[in-house]
């Protein structure tokens, strides 16, 4: 594969679970990678694990995105090693507290949005002046876990994962003029730390419906393949999905492997977005004015 030849990527959340897995298919597709984790242990095994590629580089800078000025200390380190960033991937994100919002620790809960929302942000906003300098680049934020309806007792991942669909379309039409396409993946539930997480609190603090659903996916009855969520990552990362932006896209149910014979509809469109449902969506005409 040569998708992502010559191309620098910088990757969060890289040492483990789905990081991981993107950061082993750039590679093969031919990327550079500066990759970030906060185990400085853990970043050495996933950049080994990469295997020896002619011509490629592997990077790697323990960060943890809870600290607000970590982001600027990741940009730094890879332009220090890098003369131009064609691709960021936002990965990294925690579960956060688990329960009703208000049983919810609330400096856990801020925690989580410093990790799953403002930390992303602040690595766009760094980003793009860097990429629209090249006239081009390509960031895609991992979304889902409630992204596109209420999640009980995941208040503050959900609202985290709303918030960051939401500034991702905001992003993509504030740079659509300068090269840059940015799009939200949501990869589906995986059995992953975080599904432990849900398994460990148990049905009385997580919900009967979400526990269920973990357990489902624990045994393999309905969880999805980390390997769609990792493709459709390659796909948008790569030239063939050039001006595809401001999107959303399910890597389970979507068919986005076709999404680039619809660009037109996608451009002019609000398909693959975050919208308010109003009365006549639904078939009833009390809305009406």
């Amino acid at each position: 594969m040569t998708a992502l030849a010559n191309r620098n990527c910088l990757i969060t959340g890289a040492s483990r679970g789905l990081g991981v897995k993107i950061a082993a298919a750039f590679w093969e597709a031919g990327a550079n990678l500066m990759l970030v984790a906060r185990s400085p242990e853990s970043l050495e095994t996933a950049a080994r694990g990469l295997g020896a590629c002619s011509g490629q580089r592997v990077v790697t800078v323990t960060a943890d995105l809870r600290d607000p000025l970590a982001p600027e200390r990741v940009i730094a380190a890879t332009r220090n090693e890098f003369d131009r960033l064609d691709v960021l991937v936002n990965n990294a994100a925690v579960q956060g507290p688990i329960g009703s919002a208000w049983t919810n620790d609330p400096a856990e809960w801020q925690s989580t949005l410093q990790v799953n929302l403002v930390a992303p942000v602040a690595l766009c906003c760094l980003c793009v002046p860097w990429m629209a300098g090249q006239g081009r680049g390509k960031i895609i934020n991992l979304s889902g876990g409630g992204a596109t309806g209420p999640r009980a007792n995941f208040s503050a991942y959900a609202t985290a994962k709303a918030g960051l669909a939401r500034f991702s379309e905001t992003l993509a039409e504030e740079t659509r003029a300068l090269g840059i396409d940015v799009n939200c993946v949501a990869p589906g539930a995986m059995d992953t730390a975080m599904l432990e997480a849900v398994l460990q609190a148990g049905p009385a603090v997580a919900g009967q419906k979400e526990y269920d659903a973990a357990l489902r996916v624990r045994r393999q009855q309905g969880g999805a393949l980390p390997e769609r969520a990792v493709a459709l990552c390659v796909f948008l990362a790569s030239s063939a999905c050039d001006d595809i932006t401001g999107k959303l896209i399910s890597a389970v149910w979507d068919p986005w492997e076709t999404c680039t014979e619809h660009r037109e509809d996608l451009a002019k469109t609000d398909i693959y977005t975050l919208r308010r449902i109003v009365p006549q969506d639904r078939g009833r005409a009390w809305g009406e004015r």
